[in-house]
């Protein structure tokens, strides 16, 4: 949990499934109903993110709650409450907090390792591309463009339940830093009421890479 919290931060509420770790929660009827036809790995995935989400749903006093997902298969969380859940070999994690308290938060885990060559260019532009480099240069052992494609993902997830449209690749530009820290800027001339230029954080450990984009209440 602890490489999970390095990411988010201190306030929302937390809960990840490590390995084959078995959900200690099942679907209620409704979720089953929405994942009934697909794969056995797919119905596995599903099964661990509501599971997390369901923890982290009951620290906010929200008990029984069905997670079901939207028009682009996003979760819909209770009024209230916002929260973002993501999964990777691995590693199955959700946060959620009070809208009072965060109004958008996004996180992305993915795999510890480097992004196929293939996706680069569909990823990150020329300037990205070039900084991602410089990064490398240095510390050649950490997979920066797994890392900037993650906060992008990250981004999107906080992005979406704000404003219900799709926001590319492209228009979100990712400065990753060695810090822990990444600053996203969209690339947009109206964002409202998501802020134009936001700070996340990402972590890295046990095999996988996490980023995280959490909006500050006002």
């Amino acid at each position: 949990m602890g490489l999970v919290r390095r990411a988010v931060g201190p306030g929302p509420a937390i809960h990840a499934l490590w390995g084959a770790a078995t959900p200690s929660s099942p679907l209620t009827p409704a979720e089953a109903r929405v994942i009934a036809a697909a794969v056995p790995s797919r119905r596995r995935e599903f099964t661990a993110g509501r599971a997390c989400a369901r923890a982290a749903l009951e620290e906010l006093g929200h008990h029984g709650w069905s997670l079901l997902p939207g028009p682009r298969r996003e979760p819909l969380w209770p009024d209230g409450v916002v929260g973002s859940i993501s999964h990777c070999p691995g590693l199955a994690v959700a946060v959620a907090a009070r809208s009072v308290d965060t109004p958008a938060i996004g996180i992305d885990v993915e795999i510890d390792a480097p992004l196929p060559a293939n996706v680069v260019g569909s990823v990150m532009d020329a300037g990205e591309t070039q900084a991602i480099e410089r990064l490398a240069a240095r510390d050649a052992a950490t997979p920066w463009g797994r890392l900037l494609f993650s906060a992008k993902e990250s981004v999107y997830k906080a992005w979406y339940p704000l404003r219900h449209e799709w926001l590319g690749f492209e228009e979100a530009g990712i400065e990753l830093r060695a810090d822990g820290t990444f600053l996203a800027r969209i690339r947009r001339a109206d964002t409202a009421p998501f802020p134009q230029v936001v700070s996340g954080r990402w972590a890295r450990g046990n095999g996988v890479v996490v980023t995280a984009l959490v909006l500050p209440g006002r």
